[in-house]
């Protein structure tokens, strides 16, 4: 069977990733608008209504009005939204398979929400240990999150790559949304189940992609809690995931000479947990591609939970 797919707003950096990642399947046919034709609403509707899946790759207004152009009645085309519009909007699905139940959600739903990079790593973390009361609701949480260029858009990569020589200020990473209402905060807090959004600190590096997600835990503050209960715990929940793998506790043999790199697994769709610890702190590391399961990858994996596909189709864990 062949399922008609339509990428609006294929030529940003999420939907030209998605576009690559089909380009090569059997089972999709990538419909695609004239060029001419690309801001008439007429002829988008007439695409989108088209479709079995549909893409959107935009800004957050502009997802809402392709949306809108659902035609009544039409239950077939799902929608997989890559913007923030909708991840907290109770009326959609949010795409994140690995939490518990979330899978079947995606199966069934015709709107489905695909999480945002930063938040992929602290929710992977974090949901869990406070929905099995390891972690209080009401817990000071902060994160800090290390990613590549790619993250912000056309404009940063064209920043990042235009120039022959970076200038001196672009050549350390650099922490950025320093008014602490960084776009992925609502569904940080709302996936998660907590009472007050974390202390977030996102910084991008000068390297196209990849990502390290970090949460810090104090153990005082956790009675009974260790590294060792954490990371069983979370061995057990994602236990049988193909695209989640909990790490040995202390990392194994991941860290290479005492660090750890962002870029293991850049184009995969795989995101490895990492929980390092004492008796006194503990720290929670999620590791991923922010183009695979941060964006483009996750928005295929739910794709395929849709369409009743294999769920690694088009991707390499």
């Amino acid at each position: 069977m062949t399922f008609k797919v339509f990428i609006d707003g294929r030529h940003g950096t999420t939907g030209l990733k998605i576009d690559e990642r089909l380009a090569a399947r059997n089972d999709v046919e990538i419909l695609t608008i004239p060029e001419d034709k690309r801001k008439d609403p007429t002829v988008k509707a007439e695409y989108i209504n088209a479709a079995d899946v549909v893409f959107l790759c935009l800004p957050d207004a502009a997802s809402k009005e392709s949306v809108a152009l659902l035609a009544p009645g039409n239950t077939r085309t799902h929608f997989l939204d890559a913007s923030t519009a909708h991840r907290t909007n109770p009326d959609w699905v949010y795409g994140l398979p690995e939490l518990h139940g979330q899978r079947e959600r995606i199966r069934t739903s015709q709107r489905i929400a695909v999480p945002g990079c930063h938040a992929s790593g602290f929710i992977l973390s974090v949901a869990p240990l406070v929905a099995a009361g390891l972690v209080p609701t009401d817990y000071p949480l902060t994160c800090s999150s290390l990613t590549g260029y790619t993250g912000g858009g056309k404009e940063m990569i064209a920043d990042y790559e235009t120039p022959a020589a970076l200038p001196q200020n672009m050549l350390s990473p650099r922490i950025y949304a320093l008014g602490l209402a960084h776009k992925h905060l609502p569904e940080m807090k709302a996936l998660t189940g907590i009472a007050h959004a974390p202390v977030f600190s996102p910084v991008v590096g000068p390297f196209a992609q990849g990502m390290l997600v970090s949460v810090p835990l104090l153990t005082r503050l956790l009675p009974g809690v260790t590294p060792e209960s954490i990371h069983a715990y979370l061995s057990e929940y994602y236990a049988g995931e193909a695209c989640v793998k909990v790490m040995p506790l202390g990392g194994g043999d991941a860290p290479e000479a005492g660090f750890l790199p962002a870029t293991t697994c850049n184009d995969t769709n795989r995101a490895e947990l990492f929980v390092f610890g004492n008796a006194e702190q503990i720290l929670l590391v999620a590791r991923f591609d922010n183009l695979g399961k941060g964006a483009s990858g996750a928005a295929i994996q739910c794709m395929n939970i849709v369409l009743g596909c294999d769920e690694l189709a088009g991707l390499r864990a």
